[in-house]
């Protein structure tokens, strides 16, 4: 009876966390954004513009570059000029404006979204059952790496087909529509259900679809990248192991993580993930500013047993300071070009005591997914598990001069080809933004032994991380910004 009494209590005290969680940390998705429809946008690499003047020139201009699938999300134009999210006004927006805007919702609400969540498995050697309030730059470094394995699996060009098929049509539904969920959950509990059987119109609707090969292809890949990052422990890049292999580095989880030490892990995470899919990806972590073209070949190219040759992707992580206590605005050029390129995958940073994923930027914004909002979790092991909560209804902006300068940057090359191609259009970029001898970082050519520092670490089996880096990672956790 005792035993009974404890364990209401306990019901009672996770739903009123459950409904704190959600009240602090939904102001995410109220707030508005606006966008010009007078300067393009970029997100990723692809280019956008919100008015018919010029809108083809940056169609043909970016054709290589392509859009991705989305949620309902509404743009409309105010009388100031700008783009808002709250759908209002709607049909103001002429029909060629309207369809470059829906390229633009389709492309980055298909982008995967990572955020806090509750009442996932406990974490090994803590009590904790949730990250809020911690694990945002955790999340932003799963959205980066998630963006490089969608890029590698699925390609830009990729669309989610049921993404406009979700019935809410701006922020403030869509949290109410999580508030169902997150009571549903609840209420799933209380009756030992596993998870809440809740059908959208859009998932019915992908029931009754006749799909083809390609299509089917596509779902069952996209749903495998969101379960590599589901929160449990056999996840390969879920926050309980992104945790374990933190440890190496003396955090623990419940600590606040910086974008070079996030950096670290993803790498250790990937080369120790385990599923076949996985093994043609590789991870390479820039050494003090500094890219050793050799040393991201040789991790791009490897043989097998049988002497045949072996080439794997590889995501390029650069950790870097864009200035010192506060952001140099002179690295803002620099920043959009990264951003502007097909082989970047985002930026991990935020501004100071927030993790952002940075994604884009309109003028001197940057455009953002932020990880600071509770949802509950999410079984990814179900069959046809619920997909909505992995994708941001709303884009945010954030002015440059707000980012702390502690980020890490991320790009993706397919092939060899791809990384020398890469390498030097950015190294040309680096030069033309750099107003001194001293750029942000470099490529070049040799190993990193050749310049007497230490070659990649070898795996050991009790020690993932070797001295060189627990240095590393120890002076990088020194200049982070603290995390919300």
């Amino acid at each position: 009876m005792e035993a009974t009494g404890t364990d209401e209590v306990e019901k009672i005290k996770s739903k009123f966390m459950s409904a704190w969680h959600n009240m602090k940390y939904s102001w995410v998705l109220k707030t508005k954004t606006y966008f010009s429809r007078n300067s393009p946008v970029f997100l990723l690499g692809k280019c956008y513009h919100f008015k018919t003047d010029g809108m083809y020139l940056a169609l043909n201009s970016f054709q290589s570059y392509s859009a991705g699938a989305l949620l309902n999300l509404c743009f409309c134009l105010t009388e100031s000029g700008e783009l808002s999210t709250d759908g209002s006004n709607f049909d103001k927006i002429n029909t060629e404006i309207s369809g470059n805007v829906e390229e633009f919702r389709k492309d980055f609400i298909s982008r995967i979204w990572l955020t806090y969540r509750e009442e996932f498995p406990q974490i090994k050697g803590s009590a904790l059952t949730t990250d809020c309030g911690w694990g945002c730059t955790l999340r932003t470094g799963q959205m980066l790496l998630a963006q490089g394995l969608m890029l590698h699996f699925l390609g830009r060009a990729w669309v989610w087909p049921d993404a406009l098929d979700v019935d809410s049509s701006d922020s403030e539904s869509w949290t109410a529509h999580t508030v169902k969920k997150l009571t549903a959950s609840f209420e799933a509990s209380l009756t030992a259900e596993r998870e809440p059987k809740i059908l959208s119109n859009h998932h019915r609707g992908t029931l009754k679809r006749n799909w083809d090969e390609s299509e089917r292809r596509n779902e069952v890949y996209h749903r495998k990248i969101i379960s590599w990052f589901g929160d449990s422990p056999l996840a390969a890049f879920g926050l309980h192991q992104l945790i374990e292999y933190g440890k190496k580095s003396g955090k623990i989880a419940g600590d606040w993580y910086g974008p070079a030490v996030v950096a670290h892990i993803l790498r250790k995470a990937v080369e120790e993930a385990r599923d076949p899919e996985l093994q043609g990806v590789t991870v390479y972590v820039a050494q003090d500013c500094t890219v050793y073209s050799s040393d991201v070949i040789d991790r791009q190219c490897s043989f097998t047993d049988s002497g045949k040759a072996d080439t794997k992707a590889v995501i390029i992580l650069v950790p870097v300071r864009l200035g010192g206590e506060r952001t140099n605005m002179d690295y803002l050029e620099f920043v959009k070009g990264i951003l502007s390129l097909e082989y970047c995958v985002g930026i991990i940073g935020g501004k100071p005591k927030q993790s952002y994923y940075f994604a884009g930027f309109q003028d001197d914004s940057l455009i953002y997914m932020d990880p600071h909002y509770c949802q509950s979790f999410v079984d990814v092991s179900i069959k046809d598990f619920p997909l909505e909560s992995f994708h941001c209804p709303s884009p945010k902006k954030m002015s440059f001069k707000k980012m702390d300068p502690s980020c890490t940057i991320g790009f993706y090359c397919r092939t060899v080809q791809d990384f020398e191609k890469a390498s030097e259009e950015i190294t040309k970029m680096l030069k033309s933004s750099s107003k001194e001898k001293y750029p942000l970082f470099t490529f070049v050519k040799g190993h990193s032994r050749d310049y007497d520092f230490a070659s990649s670490p070898l795996h050991e089996e009790n020690d993932l991380f070797s001295e060189d880096e627990k240095k590393r990672l120890k002076r990088f956790s020194t200049e982070e910004f603290v995390l919300l």
